[in-house]
């Protein structure tokens, strides 16, 4: 099947591309593999010159590339151009700290020297989703790349246009030609690419269900994974927290991305004695917030990416109403093209319903009320994922404390809403994946850690 690009805002097909057939997939591995060996080679030096070029490329030509991903995927024009930024960002970090990340670390032991050293595996396959185009790959890439490593890329079916378009910003900064390589494929293809001996090892971001058959096709290869998946963030709004504050966080966290962010507040916990005042305020700061269309500067809420993501997700919100959940705001499909979906607010949802208990990857946040901290803590950790979290206090220690031993989760922000961050690990654990991404942790996932001992 051809790979489409199709706007979400009209539902308009804009282009079509012709997909690999095993033969085309073949050759791009064979290619990356001769350039993969003379990649490991070269010197921390060379490597993160060509990653700053690759920075000034995509500040270059930022407003171009944001419309491209706003066009595959429907985010505003302003997120879309701020993915880009942060692109560049994680190019700089590794160019400026990947050499002190991957020098050799001296070990003690029985011999006269001994030290690990941190070698690249080959190339990497990468399986990436259509939520942050741009963004999933280069922090993927970036430490990839900076550690010696190749990588091809398997982009979600409906980014042909910014798959494409990462493969020409490597070559153009001056990375070896089939050093990093799209492969226009979809699932199928995928399973060609894993099976295949230039593939040392396998990175995804995607839904947990994508990552238990990647890691199961993986495993029967013996190559490793990184699996960053799905999430129900839940965000704990304590009773003595700034319930400004923390309506700001949760407002900015949901509707960036149209909500389709695996780190976005999903599940807000809400205490007692702040529970009236935070719904209050809640819906009315989301109230007024519109869709709009996506390529306006002041537009904060495009389409969602495809429309059956979006019937999906009303699917989900009618069946956590239908099982008791009061609806605050929202909850209607619009009757118009496109894969538009509004804000929408669910109070109380039942353990069980969708609101509760599932990923809801839209514009919809769930309040559920606890009966005290520990109630909160325990309905925070009442969840197959654990990804991200949040916890708003005005005592840093206690906040400290239950983000430290309590939550369940790879990150927990304290006031604030999660993000990810070059300098900050990012994973997570239960059906959420495993593995870590950025930070010096990230550079050394896809390295042969590799022990040298003199006698």
């Amino acid at each position: 099947m051809p790979l489409q690009t199709v706007n979400p805002a009209t539902g308009e097909l804009v282009r079509e591309y012709p997909s690999f057939d095993i033969a085309e997939i073949l050759r791009v591995l064979e290619a990356v593999e001769t350039d993969a060996a003379k990649w490991r080679e070269t010197n921390f030096e060379e490597r993160a010159r060509c990653l700053r070029k690759a920075a000034e490329i995509l500040r270059g030509n930022k407003e171009a590339y944001g419309k491209t991903i706003t066009l595959e995927m429907g985010k505003p024009i302003k997120e879309a151009i701020g993915e880009v930024e942060k692109c560049a960002l994680v190019c700089d970090y590794y160019a400026e700290n990947g050499t002190k990340f991957l020098a050799d670390e001296p070990l003690k032991s029985s011999g006269q020297h001994a030290f690990a050293t941190f070698q690249p595996l080959g190339c990497v396959l990468a399986i990436m989703p259509w939520n942050f185009p741009f963004w999933q790959v280069f922090r993927a890439a970036a430490p990839a790349l900076m550690a010696g490593n190749a990588m091809v890329l398997k982009h979600a079916s409906n980014v042909p246009q910014c798959a494409l378009t990462l493969e020409a910003i490597f070559q153009q900064a001056g990375f070896p030609m089939n050093l990093f390589r799209t492969l226009m494929v979809g699932a199928d293809g995928a399973a060609v690419a894993i099976a295949h001996p230039t593939v040392k090892a396998v990175t995804l971001t995607g839904s947990t269900a994508a990552g238990e058959k990647v890691a199961a096709m993986a495993g029967s290869q013996l190559k490793k994974t990184v699996l960053e998946l799905g999430g129900a963030d839940a965000y704990l709004i304590l009773e003595d927290a700034d319930i400004d504050l923390a309506v700001s966080k949760v407002v900015a966290g949901r509707i960036l991305n149209a909500g389709q962010s695996c780190i976005s507040p999903k599940r807000v916990i809400v205490q007692p004695e702040i529970r009236q005042t935070f719904e209050e305020k809640l819906v009315a700061a989301l109230k007024d917030i519109d869709f709009g269309d996506p390529m306006k500067p002041e537009t904060k809420l495009g389409p969602m990416a495809r429309e059956d993501l979006r019937n999906e997700v009303h699917q989900q919100v009618t069946n956590s109403i239908q099982a008791g959940a009061k609806l605050l705001l929202g909850g209607t499909k619009p009757d118009q093209p496109g894969a538009w979906y509004p804000v929408t607010v669910l109070s109380d949802p039942p353990e069980g319903s969708p609101g509760y208990a599932e990923e809801i990857f839209g514009p919809v946040i769930s309040i559920i009320h606890a009966k005290d901290e520990a109630d909160a803590i325990r309905i925070a950790n009442d969840s197959e994922y654990g990804l991200g979290g949040a916890i708003f206090t005005q005592n840093h220690a206690r906040g400290i404390e239950i983000a430290r031993n309590k939550l369940v989760t790879g990150s927990v922000f304290i006031n604030d809403f999660v993000k990810s961050d070059p300098r900050l690990p990012f994973g997570g654990v239960k059906k959420s994946g495993y593995g870590r991404e950025l930070s010096s942790y990230g550079i050394k996932e896809f390295v042969n850690v590799k022990t040298v001992l003199l006698a």
